[in-house]
């Protein structure tokens, strides 16, 4: 009796846990199912904006394709910075032809370097060392063949004191490795 009476207070304990186990999966299960579902519901916000989104990208598209006014607006802007660019460059010759004047005139140095320019007051937005203010100096333009030490050459030979690391402080993002032609360049005046 003694055996029938422990087989069947084992028998209820391990129904007991695998009811306690079943209640903990359950539960397992309900939490997975509300976490899919507020899945499907993100899900379905989303696909509700993407379609918004849509809907007003067509709409941007077609006021944009629908104004001829917006188009011949930028096409009569491209026409005048175009324009604006062929007087920049005819005044850059002039620029050109008047400094060589003025270094013929100032007797030229012998080495085949173009003379500098005469000193002018600068702007030093983003071409000089002290922003904000003004800054003496002469601009210069980048010839065929130049290197930062031939143009330090060429100022020193005029009497002008310079130093490529002070062109290169006056020239922040300057690459003395590779210079353009035409490239404007600030040359700082040495301070007296």
């Amino acid at each position: 009796m003694k055996r029938i009476l422990v087989w069947l207070f084992i028998l209820s304990f391990s129904l007991a846990a695998a009811r306690a186990q079943d209640d903990a999966t359950q539960q397992q299960i309900n939490k997975l199912n509300g976490q899919v579902q507020d899945l499907l519901d993100a899900q379905a916000v989303q696909a509700k904006r993407i379609d918004a989104l849509e809907k007003e990208i067509a709409e941007l598209r077609d006021k944009s394709g629908g104004s001829s006014v917006a188009q011949g607006d930028l096409q009569k802007l491209a026409d005048q910075v175009q324009e604006i660019d062929k007087k920049r460059q005819a005044d850059r010759e002039l620029i050109l032809k008047e400094i060589e004047k003025l270094g013929k005139a100032g007797g030229s140095s012998g080495s085949g370097h173009k003379s500098p320019p005469t000193a002018t007051t600068t702007p030093t937005a983003s071409s000089s060392a002290s922003p904000g203010g003004k800054e003496n100096g002469y601009e210069y333009a980048v010839q065929r063949n130049d290197t930062l030490s031939t143009i330090v050459k060429a100022y020193r030979e005029q009497g002008i004191k310079v130093t490529t690391d002070q062109i290169l402080k006056a020239n922040p993002g300057l690459n003395p490795n590779s210079l353009k032609v035409g490239q404007k360049i600030f040359i700082p005046a040495p301070a007296k």
